[in-house]
C-alpha cells in the first residue's frame, strides 16, 4: 500500500499578495507606457518648432550652436522619439493581451 505524500497548502494571504503583486506591474507598465507615448511625441515635435531655435543652448555655447541648429541633430532626436513612441505601443499591446487574452 502506498501512501500519497501530502500536499503542502499555501498560506492564505499569497494569493492576494500574488494578485496585488500582479496589478501593481500593470500599473507601473502603464505608466510606462504613458511616459514613453510623451517623451516619444516630444522629441518627435519639439525640436522642429521654432522653440528650439530660441532655446538657452544655442546662447550659452557658441561651439556647440552650430550642432544644436544642424538638422541631423534634430533627426536623431525624432527618430529616438519615434523609437520611445513605438515602445509605448508595444507595451500597450503586450498589457492588453495579458490583460484580456489569459483569464
Amino acid at each position: 500500500m502506498s501512501t500519497s505524500p501530502s500536499v503542502p497548502q499555501a498560506p492564505p494571504g499569497l494569493d492576494r499578495t500574488r494578485k496585488l503583486i500582479r496589478w501593481h506591474r500593470r500599473v507601473l507598465n502603464f505608466c510606462l507606457v504613458i511616459f514613453a507615448f510623451e517623451l516619444g511625441a516630444f522629441l518627435v515635435v519639439f525640436p522642429w518648432l521654432s522653440n528650439w531655435d530660441i532655446s538657452w543652448v544655442p546662447i550659452h555655447s557658441p561651439r556647440f550652436s552650430a550642432f544644436w541648429m544642424s538638422p541631423y541633430f534634430r533627426g536623431a532626436l525624432s527618430g529616438i522619439g519615434l523609437l520611445d513612441l513605438w515602445v509605448a505601443v508595444v507595451e500597450l499591446v503586450r498589457q492588453l493581451t495579458s490583460a484580456f487574452g489569459k483569464k
